[in-house]
């Protein structure tokens, strides 16, 4: 390519898996007092960035929405090798739910600069929902395409790519500027170097409010939401099966027999 690739990577910053929380009142993912990483769908996305930007003189943007401790995800960004890193942080933004955040990032990417591609993971791992990588495109009124699995080539203004479906492999292509989700097959995450974590240490990530953005207030946050969390209910696991202890042929036969009855009043066989 004549210019080098602008690419920006929206990621998240996510409580551990085992340390999920939903406060029970407004709905939303406790995430004060809670350890968090950077959500781990999002790093094939860097990865991807990062692979594009070495073979097309590219360079990468990540960007984050959170609080001020989100900033511990982006320098982990920087640290693996991405060029800038950009913070949306306001007690405004608190509680926003996929419409609401998709919202913001893209009023913070039309402030920043224009960039050729956008590389979001396939979901976060907190809300599991996938929603906000394509409504970042629909605010942004680009092309998205999700699910990727390989990227052929970027050539005349136009990706070529390869989306995993349910039945393989889909071949397909879009214009530049787009959006892209992709899925855990596309790359191997690298570590970062420790030339790569000194210069997150010293990088500055400027720290943008809604004050900064030309947005509307009835659509930030928890009050611009639109969907709501009514009710949370922890599942009880019920097992109500019995344990067949196989000493001889004759406990053998009985377990076998009971097996066959129990298949059969299920219908599978």
């Amino acid at each position: 390519m004549e210019n080098r690739l602008k690419i920006l990577v929206p990621i998240k910053q996510v409580p551990e898996s085992s340390n999920v929380k939903m406060d029970p009142v407004t709905g939303t993912v406790i995430r004060t007092g809670v350890e968090t990483v950077v959500n781990p769908l999002d790093l094939y996305a860097i990865e991807t960035a990062l692979r594009l930007k070495e073979s097309y003189q590219g360079e990468i943007t990540a960007v984050s929405m959170g609080p001020p401790s989100a900033m511990r995800v982006l320098r982990e960004a920087a640290a693996m090798g991405c060029d800038s890193c950009v913070l949306l942080s306001d007690k405004k933004f608190g509680g926003a739910d996929t419409w609401a955040t998709s919202y913001t990032i893209a009023q913070a990417v039309k402030k920043l600069r224009s960039f050729d591609l956008i590389i979001a993971g396939e979901r976060a791992t907190d809300g599991d929902t996938a929603q906000v990588g394509p409504a970042l495109a629909a605010w942004l009124d680009i092309p998205a395409v999700t699910y990727v699995s390989k990227i052929d080539q970027i050539t005349g203004g136009r990706v070529q790519l390869q989306r995993l479906t349910e039945e393989g492999y889909e071949l397909a292509g879009a214009p530049l500027p787009c959006l892209l989700t992709v899925v855990k097959e596309i790359a191997v995450p690298r570590l970062p170097a420790l030339k790569g974590k000194i210069r997150s240490m010293d990088l500055q990530i400027p720290v943008l409010t809604a004050g900064d953005l030309d947005v509307n207030p009835e659509y930030l946050g928890l009050k611009g939401s639109p969907t709501r969390v009514v009710k949370i209910e922890t599942p009880s696991i019920s097992r109500g099966g019995r344990i067949l202890r196989v000493t001889d042929d004759e406990s053998l036969g009985k377990a076998v027999d009971e097996l066959e009855a129990l298949l059969a009043e299920k219908g599978i066989i």
